[in-house]
């Protein structure tokens, strides 16, 4: 199954990805007013973040992390682990990997990374997230850094596919800016924004090949 995966992302993430058509589906309603041409963009951050594809049993999942609270935008959010990029990173993909360790344990040493997600643009932060995909054959032993992440979160792919998930609601943020937004409602918590935006894109990947979305 997983094998299986493995070649069909391998290919689909080579070609045209379906891009911010499908992830501005996901966007709150001022995010999708204000969409960014990365050209009049300056100092923009550099980052990335892992889907981190493994199986157990027969269902494949990916792990999803839950922020510690703090005093920044992302405080408290169910995202992919990821961060900025440092400036001892070769590139994107080891800033992705070198994440995925520090936030929950995951050593680079049995993945392997088998394509990348179109870039999405974060305002608030100025950060511009570079999802990278990657595989492990092992099931994974997760080990969290507290002052990062309260929690992992395993996602499975018939999950994400299920259109059940999507809902719309309304959040208050710093400030006191009100938006609306659609979310993915992941064990009762709101997965919304530069993360719903790159789950989106995966998703619409994955429901291109009606064999594998209906096995899920």
């Amino acid at each position: 199954m997983l094998g299986d995966l493995k070649d069909f992302l391998s290919q689909q993430l080579q070609l045209n990805l379906p891009g911010k058509e499908v992830q501005y589906q996901m966007a709150s309603n001022r995010r999708a007013m204000e969409i960014p041409n990365l050209n009049e963009i300056k100092d923009y951050k550099e980052s990335a973040v892992c889907i981190l594809l493994y199986q157990q049993n027969n269902t494949i999942y990916f792990p999803l992390i839950e922020r510690v609270v703090y005093k920044g935008v992302h405080s408290g959010q169910i995202a992919l682990p990821g961060g900025k990029k440092d400036e001892t990173d070769r590139d994107l993909i080891q800033t992705a990997l070198r994440e995925l360790e520090e936030e929950i344990g995951i050593s680079h040493t049995h993945l392997e990374v088998i394509g990348k997600l179109t870039q999405v643009y974060i305002p608030p932060s100025n950060f511009l997230v570079n999802p990278i995909v990657a595989i492990t054959h092992q099931l994974p032993n997760f080990i969290l850094n507290p002052t990062e992440v309260q929690r992992v979160i395993p996602l499975s792919l018939s999950e994400l596919l299920d259109d059940k998930l999507i809902k719309e609601t309304h959040l208050e943020l710093e400030k006191g800016l009100k938006i609306k937004t659609p979310y993915f409602d992941v064990r009762g918590k709101v997965l919304w924004g530069a993360t719903a935006m790159i789950l989106n894109e995966l998703k619409h990947i994955l429901k291109s090949n009606s064999s594998f979305s209906q096995s899920q």
